[in-house]
C-alpha cells in the first residue's frame, strides 16, 4: 500500500519505517496543504496531526483514498462529511494519557503535602534547617475528584494505595463506578466543603468556564489543596490569587493555566507548528509564581515516553487493521 505521513519528525519517522516494511511510504514534516499533492495522488492511507487541514479539495485529489489515520484525539482538521460521502474512514487516538496525567496529578500533590519544592530549592543553597517544612500525611484525607472520566478514574485508583477518602463530583454520574473504584459521588459544594484535596480532570466547556471561582474557593478547606490537570479555564485565576493571598487554601498544584485555550489537546504542544511563545508569554510574569505554596509545571502532565509511544503504535495499530481489512477501536463512527 501506499501510504502518507505528514507533520512527522525524524525518529517518528524511523519507527514508522521499522514497522511498515514492504509498503510504499511517504513522509513530510509539513501539514498536508503545504504539499503537492501530485507526489501523494495513488495514496491509499494518509496519516496527518492537528495542523493539517484535509478538506474536500483535498480529498478530491486523493481518487485512491480509504482510510484517514489522524494521531490525535480530536477531528475538527478533517471534513468528516466529505469522507462519509466518499466512504473513507476515519481512525483516531481516543486515549493515550490517562495514567500519565493521574501519576503527574499526585506528583503535584505530593510535592505540596510534603513541601519538596521548598525542601529542594533549601538545599540547593545548603540550608537543611527542617524549619517550614513540616509537611503531612495523605492517608486518612479526602481526595475530592471532579471529573470520573477514564483519568479522574485512574486518580481514584492511585488515591485507594494512598489509603485515601474518595469523594467525586460528576454531571453525569455512573453508579456502577463507586464499588469499582473505591469512591462515593457528591455534590460540587460538599465535595468542596469536605476535601483535603481537590483535583479537576473534566474537559472545559462555556458552562463550567471559571467551575472554580471566589465563591467556590470560600467554601474550601482552609489548609485544602487544588490541583489542576485539567484545563487553565476552569479555574478564576484572580479569584485564586486572592484566596492564597488571604490564606483561605492551603496551595496549589497546576500543570495549566487560564489563557490556554489555543491549546486543543496536549499533543498539540509537541507539533513543530505549535506556537510556543504563546505560553511562555503567558506564564511570563505570573503572579502565581510569587507563592512559595503554588508549583506551576509547563502543561506536561501528558508528557510521558509510554504516553508518546502510545500516540503512535496506535495509529500504527490502526494502518495495520486497515491494510489486513480487520476492525479496530480507533475507526471514528461519522
Amino acid at each position: 500500500m501506499k501510504i502518507a505521513f505528514f507533520e512527522i519528525n525524524d525518529l517518528e519517522k524511523k519507527y514508522i519505517q521499522n514497522d511498515l516494511k514492504g509498503h510504499k511510504l511517504f513522509f513530510s514534516k509539513e501539514k498536508i496543504n503545504e504539499v503537492d499533492l501530485s507526489l501523494i495522488e495513488n495514496a491509499e492511507i494518509i496519516s496527518v496531526f492537528i495542523y493539517s487541514n484535509v478538506n474536500k479539495k483535498i480529498l478530491s485529489k486523493l481518487k485512491k483514498l480509504k482510510a484517514i489515520v489522524t494521531r490525535s484525539t480530536g477531528i475538527d482538521h478533517i471534513d468528516a462529511g466529505a469522507c462519509k460521502k466518499k466512504k473513507i474512514k476515519i481512525y483516531n487516538v481516543p486515549d493515550y494519557g490517562q495514567n500519565t496525567v493521574a501519576e503527574h496529578t499526585f506528583a503535584l500533590i505530593l510535592s505540596l503535602s510534603r513541601k519538596i519544592n521548598k525542601a529542594y530549592d533549601q538545599t540547593t543553597k545548603g540550608n537543611f534547617s527542617l524549619e517550614n517544612l513540616e509537611g503531612f500525611d495523605l492517608k486518612g484525607k479526602t481526595l475530592g475528584i471532579i471529573g470520573m472520566g477514564s483519568i479522574g478514574r485512574h486518580v481514584a485508583r492511585i488515591a485507594n494505595g494512598f489509603e485515601m477518602e474518595v469523594v467525586a463530583y460528576d454531571p453525569f454520574p455512573n453508579k456502577s463506578l463507586e464499588k469499582k473504584f473505591n469512591f462515593r459521588y457528591t455534590s460540587l459544594r460538599e465535595l468542596l466543603k469536605n476535601s483535603d484535596v481537590v483535583s479537576l480532570h473534566c474537559p472545559y466547556t462555556k458552562k463550567n468556564h471559571h467551575l472554580i471561582n471566589a465563591n467556590n474557593l470560600k467554601i474550601m478547606k482552609k489548609n485544602s489543596l487544588l490541583i489542576n490537570t485539567a484545563r487553565g479555564d476552569l479555574i478564576d485565576t484572580p479569584s485564586l490569587v486572592k484566596a492564597l493571598s488571604e490564606k483561605r487554601i492551603g496551595g496549589a498544584g497546576l500543570d495549566v493555566l487560564e489563557g490556554e485555550l489555543l491549546i486543543k489537546e496536549e499533543a498539540e504542544l509537541l507539533s513543530l507548528h505549535f506556537p510556543k511563545k504563546k505560553l511562555e508569554t503567558l506564564i511570563e510574569d505570573h503572579l502565581l509564581l510569587t507563592f512559595d505554596n503554588v508549583i506551576i509545571t509547563p502543561h506536561i502532565a501528558f508528557y510521558s515516553e509510554e504516553a508518546l509511544k502510545r500516540i503512535l503504535n496506535t495509529a500504527l495499530e490502526d494502518i495495520q487493521a486497515i491494510i489486513k481489512n480487520k476492525k479496530c477501536d480507533g475507526e471514528v463512527k461519522i
